[in-house]
């Protein structure tokens, strides 16, 4: 099956990823790429890791501390390095890893009493990092704010605050920094998925809010970009893609009735190959192939071939 448009066309595998016998996901929740076009998919198993090659071989799992809670995955390049951010909202932290998982650091409970009366209020959903090294985690399912750190774990800063004005935010869920304005003079940008707004909003990278997208938004989740091109897995039943000014170019797999389905988003039952069911989170690879992990109880692990 080939879904799609124009130059936006790709053909539809939800088979891709083939687990051994004795292994099975969970909620599929994160997924990111390496350097070697390994693909890693973060889900609430025993196998909460599990990493595939490129064509969907099974190589290793581990990660089985965070069955429960397993949910951001970013991968970020540091110093010629690669490693991984896990969050996990039942343990109420982000764990930075090597890509076989040791530990480098790990953050817990923002130093704010001020907004946490406890460990229990946070409940991390994602991370990104900036180029100089910051991190900011988005406590998407705790107190709707994104704390931003040095790149040596130092707390700076916290930005939000539960709202619909600018700069506040309901379920920050994920965002990235944005350079694709660098080079001609712009200045790199926060985008935060504010998923609970219905709408994207964009910050300075010290939380000055700037602006907000609500062009083909329902519910955004994390963002990729490819081709300077903004990827976005949507709640709702698709994946938006907006040009480098974030004005549409397509919807993929855009399904309007499954949200509205009695029991959604776990409604397997009615999985349909071409149409996506809850989008969680998404990367694309070096070759345009977009792999899609979706929020269900059994997983749901689409890969999305770009054709010609």
């Amino acid at each position: 099956m080939v879904i799609g448009s124009n130059k936006h066309r790709y053909h539809w595998d939800s088979n891709w990823a083939k687990l051994p016998a004795g292994k099975s996901f969970g909620f599929t929740h994160g997924v990111v790429i390496d350097s070697a076009a390994n693909v890693y998919i973060f889900n609430q198993s025993a196998d909460a890791l599990c990493i595939f090659d490129p064509e969907g071989n099974f190589i290793k799992s581990w990660g089985a501390e965070f069955a429960a809670g397993a949910h951001g995955l970013y991968l970020s390049k540091e110093k010629g390095t690669e490693y991984l951010y896990l969050t996990d909202y039942e343990q109420h932290l982000v764990r930075k890893t090597t890509l076989d998982g040791e530990t480098i650091l790990q953050y817990g409970l923002p130093p704010r009493s001020d907004i946490y009366s406890g460990l229990d209020q946070f409940k991390p959903t994602e991370t990104c990092v900036a180029p100089n090294g910051d991190v900011y985690i988005f406590d998407g399912y705790g107190q709707p704010y994104v704390h931003q750190y040095d790149a040596g774990g130092k707390y700076i800063r916290s930005i939000g605050g539960s709202g619909k004005g600018a700069g506040q935010l309901i379920c920050p869920h994920a965002g990235f920094v944005d350079l694709r304005k660098v080079a001609s003079g712009g200045q790199p940008e926060l985008y935060v998925a504010d998923r609970g707004n219905d709408r994207i909003q964009v910050f300075t990278l010290d939380g000055q809010h700037k602006r907000f997208i609500t062009e083909a938004q329902h519910r955004p989740c994390n963002f990729d970009i490819y081709n300077d091109e903004l990827y976005i897995p949507d709640l709702h039943a698709r994946v938006t893609i907006l040009d480098k000014n974030d004005h549409l170019i397509t919807h993929l797999g855009e399904n309007p009735s499954a949200p509205k389905t009695e029991g959604w988003p776990n409604i397997q039952h009615t999985l349909t190959p071409g149409k996506f069911n809850s989008p969680h989170a998404l990367r694309v690879d070096s070759l345009g192939n977009i792999y899609v992990v979706e929020w269900i109880n059994t997983g749901r692990v689409t890969k999305l071939t770009k054709q010609p």
